[in-house]
């Protein structure tokens, strides 16, 4: 594998499963040492469970497997205060800041006149207001370090598309590529890239139907879910590889694009 973060530290939300999970365990195995965050809770709005703290120390030994340090935390990315205290711990042991993934995210189904002033908020919360205090926290470090650095935004097909019955996540998303262009435009002058990756669905182990049964029995909503290829789904790994890629020097003069990797749903 290649070794493009040797000597680099990469901040990762969401870390303790699933996609994060990948992308920490990624950047590991290519050389970075990871600051992994992740809330390591249920979510009340949800209708499935959140990782656990075990969850987090099983990303903290696979990162460890591959030789490489790690700080993990248990914060929830909707506290700035947290998210600051983290980055100046993660700094002060591992002593740099070069990539940053943010990567958490949460997601609810329902006709939009149907969704909960408590559903939306934390959708928002989580989705877009959790990936700007991500940014905001990690920032003026990579500033001050002066020796550029990327960040990738977790988007999502629906940060593109107005997928049915995801309309607070649509909402979210479409903030998280949004506020992904304007950093590329402020940041460019500090050699720190900014771009946002957009999957589909991947597995996690959570069903779509399980969301909203509608999603898969209303025909149609269909054509706003099917896939090019002929793959349904894509793998975390694919994510974790795509985003190893775009925050690397070989993709040095990337910033600014919103990068599809969803078996081709962002074209139909």
């Amino acid at each position: 594998m290649a070794q493009r973060y040797v000597g680099k530290v990469a901040l990762v939300t969401g870390a303790a499963r699933g996609q994060g999970r990948a992308v920490a365990v990624r950047l590991a195995a290519e050389g970075a040492d990871v600051i992994a965050v992740d809330i390591c809770a249920d979510l009340p709005t949800t209708q499935y469970p959140g990782a656990s703290p075990e969850d987090l120390a099983e990303t903290v030994r696979l990162v460890e497997k591959h030789g490489r340090r790690i700080v993990s935390s248990q914060t929830d990315v909707r506290d700035f205060a947290g998210m600051r205290s983290t980055v100046e711990e993660g700094l002060s042991e591992l002593g740099r800041l070069d990539v940053v993934v943010a990567n958490a995210g949460m997601t609810t189904a329902a006709p939009a006149w149907e969704i909960t002033p408590e559903n939306w908020e934390a959708s928002i919360g989580v989705n877009l207001t959790g990936a700007f205090y991500t940014a905001k926290a990690a920032i003026p470090a990579m500033i001050e370090q002066a020796t550029g650095g990327a960040i990738v935004f977790v988007s999502s097909t629906a940060g593109l598309r107005g997928l049915p019955l995801l309309a607070d996540y649509v909402s979210a998303k479409h903030g998280v590529t949004g506020l992904a262009k304007v950093l590329a435009n402020e940041l460019g002058m500090h050699r720190i890239r900014v771009n946002s990756i957009h999957p589909f669905g991947v597995e996690t182990g959570l069903k779509v139907a399980e969301l909203h049964p509608q999603l898969e029995a209303t025909p149609a909503y269909a054509p706003f879910y099917q896939a090019t290829l002929p793959d349904r789904i894509s793998q975390a790994d694919d994510i974790a590889a795509a985003i190893a890629w775009l925050a690397s020097d070989e993709a040095r003069h990337v910033t600014g694009v919103q990068l599809p990797v969803d078996l081709g749903r962002a074209n139909r």
